[in-house]
């Protein structure tokens, strides 16, 4: 099986967070006829092994995806479908670079088809970081839409907030606002502390971001409610207390100028992470990019990825590299071009033949 096979045949298995079963099953069984030593670990992630030696690589990709059926189908160098960018093909790019290169003599290759990255549980890369966390790897490359002639070195941070608020049902008409109104109190509060935290940080990477993921109102004809889930992307040297303080201080602000009790809760948390670009897995990278054609650049993400996981643990030299456009993430036009996806491959092929050390 060709590698734009190999991809097309993953993207075609539906591998939802929390449901990536089958695409695993068929990611260990291609890897095992490639020649890795494959297999499932405990937490349900594909792994695929090449070679031993006291030098350790992990190509950490993720194997999951985000709801929402692509029509699979090619249309000229486009491949359409769920999960093509993000991240099926820097994971196929993995799979196709390592067994190009093959075992070699004192290194290891391990290449990861980790599960829930998109859930915002990060299962997988949390087993693999716990699996390596008393001898890290000597390099790590995460596999995320970067375009095949860039390097990202960092993604912000995250931290989800579920709201809830409650207050006796009243008639429309009456002297209080309803507890929509509320909501909108609290969410404004946030954009406010947001406008002011980035007042004079020029760059995204900087910025405290925040989202209004879902608004949802209820009753009982007794009392109204209010749900909301807010996304905070975080930028670096931005402590989790801190932030929480100020959650709670909007929270007792819209309490005492509405009826109106809130209730908050954060899960979801990772710091932002940005690795150092002074070392070999870089200059690999930098070499191969320049010898395909390329003239390569860095990027810091607004997003997050299993970076944020694994980066802070290992302290090992790290990267997140892949082919595709990230603006086509988790968009019904997601779609990889399979000339990038081939360059991808070979600069991949050129930097698993660097040493990783250093």
């Amino acid at each position: 099986m060709d590698a734009e096979g190999l991809l097309e045949q993953l993207v075609r298995i539906e591998s939802v967070s929390g449901q990536e079963e089958a695409a695993v099953a068929f990611l260990v069984e291609a890897m095992s006829r490639l020649g890795f030593r494959a297999y499932t670990d405990e937490a349900g992630n594909a792994v695929g092994e090449l070679g031993d030696g006291p030098d350790t690589v992990v190509l950490l990709g993720h194997i999951d995806t985000v709801p929402g059926r692509v029509p699979v189908r090619r249309e000229g160098p486009w491949l359409y479908g769920r999960g093509t960018v993000d991240a099926k093909g820097p994971l196929a790019a993995f799979v196709a670079a390592a067994a190009q290169v093959g075992p070699q003599p004192g290194r290891r290759l391990v290449v990861v088809g980790a599960v829930e990255e998109e859930a915002a549980t990060s299962k997988g890369a949390r087993r693999v970081r716990d699996r390596f966390a008393d001898a890290p790897p000597s390099a790590c490359i995460v596999g995320e839409p970067s375009g095949w002639d860039r390097v990202t070195l960092g993604y912000k941070g995250r931290l989800l907030v579920e709201v809830t608020l409650q207050q006796p049902a009243g008639h429309t008409a009456g002297p209080h606002g309803g507890v929509a109104e509320a909501g909108v109190l609290l969410w404004q509060a946030l954009q406010a502390h947001a406008e002011a935290f980035n007042a004079g940080r020029e760059r995204a990477f900087d910025r405290l971001l925040p989202s209004l993921r879902r608004f949802q109102t209820e009753s009982d004809g007794l009392t109204d409610q209010a749900h909301l889930t807010i996304g905070l992307r975080l930028p670096p040297g931005l402590e989790r207390a801190a932030l929480e303080a100020t959650l709670e201080a909007a929270a007792r602000r819209v309490e005492a100028a509405t009826p109106a009790q809130v209730h908050l809760t954060t899960h979801g948390y990772e710091p932002a992470f940005q690795a150092p670009r002074r070392n070999s897995l870089v200059r690999a990278f930098l070499a191969a990019i320049r010898a395909e054609g390329g003239r390569p650049r860095f990027v810091l993400k607004t997003g997050t990825s299993d970076m944020n996981v694994v980066g802070p643990v290992w302290g090992c030299p790290i990267v997140a590299y892949g082919a595709g456009d990230a603006a086509l993430d988790h968009t019904p036009e997601e779609r990889i071009h399979l000339g990038e996806f081939r360059h991808s491959i070979a600069v991949l092929s050129r930097v698993l033949q660097h040493p990783p050390a250093g």
